[in-house]
C-alpha cells in the first residue's frame, strides 16, 4: 500500500450519514462504550456538540479518496500536551492491514499536527485484536478500570494505554515502512 493511498480530513455534515451507518455495525457497537443503536436525530446532536467542543477533532481516514474510517481526539489539553483518542474501520470490505494505516496515520496527526506529548486510549480487555495493534505500536498498559461498562448484561474491565512521542519517533519510520510496503502485510 503507498502511503499516498491514505489520507485523514476534517469530517464534515456530508459525512454524517456513512459514519452513522458505520457506527451502527454490529462489528463497531460492540467495542464502544455506547453501544445502542443511534437514530440520525442523536447523531446529528452529538455532531453538533463534537463541533463546538475545541478539545475535540474528528477525523475521517480515506483511501484513494473513499472514505473508510474515523479518527478521533478528545479531551486535548494543550497544556499537558496529551489528549485521548480512539478510531474505527468502517468499510469492512477491503484488504487487511488498513487498521494499522489508520492507526499511523492517526499518531502522525497527534504527534504532528496537534504537537501532543502524549496520546491516551482506553479499550475493552475483551478486544484483544486492538489491544495487539495498540501494543505493537508502542502504547504501554497504564492501568485497569475493573469492571467498568455495562457490555450485554456484564460488566468489563477497561485498559487504559498510553504512547509517548519519543516512544513513537523511536518506532515511526520502521512501522511506516511495515504498514505500506504489501498491501496483505498484518502489522
Amino acid at each position: 500500500m503507498k502511503k499516498s493511498d491514505f489520507s485523514l480530513r476534517e469530517m464534515t455534515e456530508d459525512d454524517l450519514g456513512v459514519v452513522l451507518e458505520w457506527r451502527n455495525l454490529e462489528s463497531v457497537r460492540a467495542y464502544m462504550y455506547t453501544d445502542h443503536i443511534i437514530s440520525m436525530e442523536e447523531h446529528r446532536a452529538w455532531y453538533s456538540r463534537a463541533k463546538k467542543d475545541p478539545t475535540s477533532v474528528y477525523l475521517i481516514c480515506e483511501e484513494q479518496g473513499a472514505a473508510i474510517g474515523v479518527v478521533n481526539f478528545v479531551q486535548i489539553d494543550h497544556t499537558n500536551e496529551k489528549a485521548f483518542w480512539g478510531f474505527y474501520l468502517g468499510q469492512q470490505s477491503g484488504p487487511r492491514g488498513r487498521g494499522s494505516i489508520m492507526e499511523y496515520l492517526a499518531l502522525e496527526y497527534a504527534f504532528g499536527q496537534l504537537g501532543l506529548r502524549k496520546l491516551c486510549g482506553e479499550v475493552l480487555s475483551f478486544n484483544d485484536h486492538v489491544l495487539k495493534l495498540h501494543n505493537k505500536f508502542g502504547f504501554l498498559e497504564e492501568g485497569r478500570f475493573r469492571q467498568h461498562v455495562l457490555k450485554n448484561g456484564k460488566y468489563e474491565d477497561v485498559i487504559s494505554i498510553g504512547l509517548l512521542a519519543d516512544e513513537w519517533a523511536e518506532k515511526r519510520e520502521r512501522l511506516g515502512r511495515i504498514c505500506f510496503r504489501d498491501r496483505g502485510m498484518k502489522l
